[in-house]
């Protein structure tokens, strides 16, 4: 088994300003290339929206992950304005995996990301 390059990368989603599907496919590319590298996590990165009221590559991201979730496909993902120990989803993640508490993004309330635990 190959050791991982980092514990936690980073995948922007928004980059670009892409479409829906665009970020989507990204998602996908992205979750298949961290399991072949033994990431164990992932921060995605999809923006809040220029809205204020969420984007639509944000609402797709977590409906996508949720569907991920429910077939197996990824652990559990955490909406980045639940990453702090005040959620218990959170605290469950950061006691399995303590680099989690380490992120920039740990206790910052980030509307613009989401955590994937793979």
């Amino acid at each position: 088994m190959r050791r991982p390059s980092s514990f936690i990368e980073t995948v922007n989603l928004e980059s670009g300003m892409p479409t829906v599907d665009t970020a989507l496919r990204r998602l996908d590319s992205a979750i298949a290339d961290a399991r072949v590298r033994c990431i164990r996590a992932l921060r995605i990165i999809h923006g809040y929206g220029s809205t204020g009221v969420g984007g639509k590559i944000r609402t797709a991201v977590r409906a996508k992950l949720a569907q991920y979730k429910a077939s197996g496909r990824i652990r559990s993902y955490i909406a980045g304005e639940d990453f702090s120990p005040f959620y218990a989803e959170s605290r469950k993640f950061c006691e399995e995996l303590p680099q989690l508490k380490t992120d920039r993004d740990y206790l910052r309330g980030n509307d613009g990301i989401t955590i994937v635990i793979l």
